[in-house]
C-alpha cells in the first residue's frame, strides 16, 4: 500500500475565475488552446526539488519553520527516498509535468566521492521508477558546487586545483545522472564563481579556468551522448561580491570570448535579473536576440531588499511580459518555467506548498492569455514597425546591410534638414498595456 504524504489534498483541478476554492486553479486550464497550443505545452511548469523538499525556511535571524512530516532529518538513503516519494505525490496532485534537482539535495553526500556516487545511484533508481509511474519528466539537473566548504573560494575558479578536481568529479556524475533520468537540459550556476575582493584574486586566471571547466563539461556531455542543452544561469552577486556570469550580456560575451558560444545557452531567473539592475524583459530579450534562451527560473524578488528572496511569481504584469517574450520567440522548444521559488518563512505548513505553486501557475496562465491578447490586438507590433519604418527604405536597407561607408553616410547627412524625431509615446503604450491586460475579451 502506497503511503500518502498529503492525504487530505486531492489533485488540483481547474475551477475557473468564480471559484472560491483556494485549492483549485482559477486561470490555469491545462488543455485550453492558446495560439494553437495547450496551456500545458506553452508553460511547461517545473518544480524545483531544493526549495520544495529541502528548504527548511530558515533565515539569517531565525531557525527553520517548515513542517515536513515525511522527513526524519537524517541523512539516510531511506529518508532520501521518502522525500522523493512525497515530492512526486506533490507533483501529481499539483499537475506539474517537470522537475529539477541539485545532486546533493536529491541524495546525501558521502565520506568519499565513491560513496557520494553510490548514494546518488540509489536515488536515481528510485526516482526513475517514480518518473515512469507518474509520467513526470526531468527538465534539468545540476550539481551543487557552492554549499560545501571546499568550494568557499569557488569551484572551477578556486585558487587550488583540488576544488577544480572535486567539481569535475561532481559535474561528471551529475551530467550522467541527468542523462540517465532523460533530462532535457543541464544547468551550471556558479554561485561562488567570482570574487569577494580583488586584493587576493587573479581575475584573468579565474576566468580562464572557468572557461576551461565549461569546455571540459561540454566535451564530456558529447562523449556520453547527452543531447540536451547546456545552460548557464547568470547572477551578479550573492554570495560572491561579483560573479563572472553577472547578467545575460556579460555571460554571452564570456561565451564568445572563450569559444563557448553555441555550446551553451542561458537559464534566466527573474530575481537574478532584479539583482543585476535589469528587468526580466531585458534579460530575456538579450538572450532571445542571441538565440540563446534555454529555460526560465520563474520567481520574483522583493524590491528594496537587495538580496535573492525567491518569492513565488504573482505579479501579473511580470508574467505577461515573460510570456510575451516567450511567444515572440515561437514558444519553448525545450526548457520551461521552473518555480525556483520558496515559501515565506511564515508559510510553514505542507499545504502552503500547494497554495504557493497554484498562485504561480495561475499567474503565468493569466500572463499567457494576456500576452496572446496583446499579440492578437496588434497595436504594439504596428507601433514598433512604424517607429523603425525608415530602416525599411532603400537607404536604410543599404546602411544596415553594409553597402554604405561612413563617408557616404556623412555625405548624405549634408543633404538632410534637421528635424525632431517622432514621440516615443511611452505613456500611451503603458495605458494600452493596462487596457489589454485588464480586458477579458477572447483572443
Amino acid at each position: 500500500m502506497t503511503i500518502q504524504h498529503f492525504p487530505d489534498i486531492h489533485q488540483i483541478q481547474f475551477a475557473g475565475n468564480g471559484s472560491a476554492n483556494p485549492l483549485s486553479f482559477h486561470q490555469y486550464d491545462r488543455n485550453e488552446n492558446v495560439e494553437g497550443r495547450s496551456m500545458r505545452d506553452h508553460l511547461r511548469f517545473a518544480a524545483c526539488y531544493w526549495h520544495t523538499m529541502r528548504n527548511g525556511l530558515a533565515d539569517p535571524f531565525g531557525a527553520p519553520t517548515a513542517q515536513m512530516p515525511w522527513d526524519d532529518g537524517s541523512h539516510s538513503i531511506d529518508n532520501a527516498k521518502r522525500r522523493a516519494d512525497a515530492f512526486f505525490e506533490f507533483l501529481e496532485k499539483c499537475q506539474i509535468d517537470f522537475w529539477c534537482f541539485h545532486d546533493r539535495d536529491l541524495a546525501p553526500e558521502g565520506a568519499s566521492i565513491a560513496e557520494s556516487e553510490q548514494n546518488l545511484d540509489a536515488l536515481v533508481n528510485h526516482v526513475s521508477a517514480l518518473q515512469q509511474r507518474t509520467g513526470v519528466k526531468l527538465l534539468w539537473g545540476t550539481a551543487n558546487l557552492f554549499s560545501h566548504p571546499r568550494y568557499m573560494h569557488g569551484a572551477a575558479t578556486g585558487p587550488s586545483t583540488n576544488s577544480f578536481l572535486f567539481a569535475a568529479a561532481q559535474v561528471r556524475k551529475a551530467l550522467e545522472v541527468t542523462l540517465a533520468l532523460k533530462g532535457e537540459s543541464y544547468v551550471f550556476w556558479g554561485g561562488r564563481e567570482g570574487y569577494t575582493t580583488l586584493l587576493n584574486t587573479d581575475l584573468a586566471r579565474e576566468r580562464e579556468h572557468l572557461a576551461r571547466f565549461l569546455h571540459l563539461a561540454a566535451d564530456h556531455a558529447q562523449q556520453v551522448g547527452f543531447k540536451g542543452a547546456l545552460l548557464i544561469e547568470p547572477k551578479p552577486h550573492e554570495p560572491s561580491t561579483h560573479q563572472y556570469d553577472s547578467d545575460a550580456e556579460a555571460t554571452l560575451n564570456f561565451l564568445r570570448e572563450f569559444g563557448l558560444f553555441g555550446k551553451f545557452k542561458l537559464n534566466i531567473e527573474t530575481n537574478h535579473a532584479t539583482l543585476a539592475g535589469h528587468s526580466m524583459e531585458h534579460e530575456l530579450s538579450v538572450a532571445i536576440a542571441a538565440k540563446s534562451l534555454g529555460s526560465i527560473d520563474a520567481n520574483m524578488g522583493t524590491p528594496g531588499l537587495g538580496w535573492d528572496t525567491d518569492r513565488f511569481p504573482t505579479d501579473l504584469y511580470l508574467t505577461t511580459h515573460i510570456m510575451l517574450a516567450v511567444l515572440g520567440m515561437g514558444g519553448f522548444s525545450g526548457g520551461g518555467l521552473n518555480f525556483d521559488a520558496k515559501r515565506r518563512r511564515e508559510s510553514c505548513e505542507p499545504i502552503d506548498l500547494f497554495y504557493a505553486h497554484i498562485a504561480g501557475m495561475d499567474a503565468f496562465a493569466f500572463g499567457l492569455k494576456a500576452a496572446a491578447r496583446i499579440r492578437c490586438d496588434g497595436r504594439f507590433a504596428r507601433f514598433i514597425q512604424e517607429r523603425y519604418s525608415s530602416w525599411s527604405t532603400p537607404i536604410g536597407i543599404e546602411i544596415a546591410s553594409g553597402k554604405r561607408t561612413l563617408a557616404q553616410c556623412a555625405q548624405m547627412a549634408t543633404q538632410l534638414t534637421d528635424s525632431i524625431p517622432a514621440s516615443g509615446r511611452q505613456e500611451m503604450l503603458e495605458a494600452l498595456l493596462n487596457e489589454i491586460i485588464l480586458s477579458q475579451r477572447s483572443m
